[in-house]
């Protein structure tokens, strides 16, 4: 990772700003970085540094930080500069709440119509999660994982919520990406598999029992992980795991 007083070399300049709409390309270069953690929980952003990197004026760069500030990505602060905000794990508990509920009815709804076609995306994709995996290929296997959700939320066909899910989702990958490991890989690919077979087998509560597993098992160790780095997280130190700072189940 890279901290905020370093070089700004590995921000990409995006090929979209000589076509113009450059804060919302400035705007994705940036959250791209946070979310990856290249621009860690806590850094200093340098706005002079950053336009310079990009090649651009301080307005679309200002307005970005303005734009991930809304996202929670960001915290400006008067006279004081910018920062990249500190994950809240309160924030990420909440964002998981809606998206064990979703996915719930999402997989309801799958399981119903039993889309083989949907059914086939799900396979290959574990095929491709397990592939990862092998390779110890991190990010590529933490987008493979977005997609399997995305598939499963595909069924709905409700634009608004998926609106929500993306939301909340820069959040959520900047903290799901804190705790990769290779044994949460591996877990992870047997929690998928679980998902997948309820679906195969039109059974709803199976599916939908694995899927809740899954989610409150990713938040059982981000809780854990806030503890023992209470630094990156803005209320690290007041993450408790009993029944009520973690209503799960």
């Amino acid at each position: 990772m890279n901290n905020g007083n370093s070089s700004y070399s590995f921000l990409t300049r995006p090929p979209g700003l000589a076509r113009g709409n450059v804060t919302a390309e400035v705007t994705q270069a940036l959250r791209q970085a946070i979310v990856t953690l290249a621009l860690e929980p806590g850094a200093t952003l340098d706005k002079s540094a950053i336009c310079a990197q990009f090649e651009v004026s301080r307005f679309p760069v200002s307005e970005a930080f303005a734009r991930l500030a809304e996202e929670g990505l960001v915290d400006i602060a008067p006279q004081r500069g910018s920062t990249v905000s500190l994950v809240r794990i309160a924030d990420v508990r909440e964002y998981m709440l809606i998206r064990k509920g979703l996915e719930s009815e999402a997989l309801r709804v799958l399981i119903g119509k039993h889309d083989s076609e949907v059914i086939d995306a799900l396979h290959a994709n574990m095929a491709e999660q397990r592939e990862a995996a092998a390779r110890d290929d991190a990010e590529t296997f933490h987008q493979i994982d977005v997609a399997f959700h995305d598939i499963i939320f595909r069924t709905m066909r409700m634009t608004k919520v998926k609106a929500i899910i993306d939301k909340a989702r820069a959040n959520l990958d900047r903290a799901r990406r804190m705790i990769i490991t290779p044994r949460r890989l591996a877990l992870t690919i047997a929690e998928h598999q679980a998902i997948l077979d309820g679906i195969v087998d039109s059974n709803a509560p199976q599916a939908i029992a694995a899927i809740r597993a899954h989610i409150d098992a990713v938040m059982v160790e981000l809780f854990a992980f806030a503890q023992d780095n209470p630094g990156i997280f803005a209320d690290g130190a007041e993450t408790v795991l009993d029944d009520d700072y973690f209503p799960f189940g």
